[in-house]
């Protein structure tokens, strides 16, 4: 690979993965609304688009006066409304659905060889909640089912078009730099301000997976995937949610007392088969470096400056694990 676009690019995900791409000598066109990027660092081999990704003529327009007139590959992070209660807007989750169909087809315009689109492992879920008879899913279960919707019309339209689609499902990507409601990072900030630890059961399977590892893995999918296939970015160690939150405790605050079964678990228990990674290390090379207890004390040292610093968004919660009571993704 030499030349690929990234939207999303100044994202948790993507700009470890833009600065992942540029790492191995790739030249990386940046996509994102802002008017200039805060993580992404000035490099020779990148250039910054602003531009919101439903505006095709514009990103079209903009592209006009980059170096490269072809792309080895289009890679698709932008989506609004990933965390928190904007997972329940089932109009912002449409029109992501769109905004993916949309840019999957102006990556064969431009000459893109391969789009690589960042799925979630909650589409298995939402799979397995929907055709469940007699279940009541949560709202926020409208995320995963557009993410799941995306994934079955870019399928098509990208076997109808001509173009390869490699589709990674992240299970649970964290470590410095995410400042989202989700479950890890709530929890963290609770042990940080001697706050009660309170779970559900936590008896439903889980993984994890630290960020360098994730922008590695998209590398790796994007380089060696096969097309038409999906690829588990996790950490081959999936297991009960409450196995995970213990090694919190015991690498941040062994003291603490942990309160399972305090809120109720409303969501679905999927098996440890559905975070299997064995493919996603067979056909492309994968496997996750960092340990879980040294990418939480990372995470939680980088939360800690922060909190030195005043940053007020240490507040945010609650944790989604709350919210849709579902894998977090």
């Amino acid at each position: 690979m030499h030349n690929v676009i990234i939207t999303g690019a100044d994202g948790f995900v993507g700009s470890e993965t833009a600065k992942y791409f540029l790492s191995r000598g790739c030249d990386v066109i940046a996509v994102g609304r802002k008017a200039s990027p805060e993580r992404l660092q000035p490099s020779e081999n990148l250039k910054y688009i602003s531009c919101d990704v439903s505006n095709i003529d514009q990103m079209r327009e903009l592209l006009k006066s980059a170096s490269s007139d072809s792309y080895d590959a289009y890679i698709h992070f932008a989506w609004n409304g990933s965390a928190g209660n904007a997972r329940t807007d089932y109009e912002l989750q449409l029109k992501n659905v769109r905004d993916t169909v949309e840019n999957l087809k102006f990556a064969k315009s431009i000459g893109c060889k391969k789009f690589v689109c960042a799925g979630s492992i909650m589409e298995y879920e939402v799979e397995a909640v929907v055709h469940s008879q007699g279940s009541l899913p949560g709202m926020a279960y409208i995320y995963g089912m557009c993410k799941l919707m995306a994934h079955c019309i870019c399928k098509s339209v990208a076997a109808n078009i001509g173009i390869d689609l490699l589709w990674p499902m992240i299970t649970n990507a964290y470590g410095p730099g995410e400042m989202s409601p989700r479950f890890l990072n709530t929890t963290l900030r609770k042990i940080m301000n001697n706050e009660p630890l309170q779970f559900t059961s936590a008896v439903q399977n889980y993984d994890f997976v630290y960020i360098t590892d994730a922008a590695r893995a998209f590398y790796l999918i994007t380089e060696n995937g096969k097309p038409f296939h999906e690829y588990i970015i996790g950490s081959s160690q999936a297991k009960p949610l409450r196995e995970f939150i213990i090694e919190i405790k015991d690498t941040l605050a062994p003291e603490a007392d942990l309160l399972f079964g305090d809120v109720p678990f409303t969501g679905t228990n999927m098996p440890l088969e559905t975070f299997d990674t064995s493919k996603t290390e067979h056909d492309c090379g994968f496997k996750a470096q960092v340990k879980f207890s040294d990418g939480v004390k990372n995470t939680y040292d980088w939360l800690r400056n922060l909190h030195k610093g005043g940053d007020r968004s240490l507040k945010i919660k609650p944790s989604s694990e709350f919210i849709s009571g579902g894998l977090a993704a």
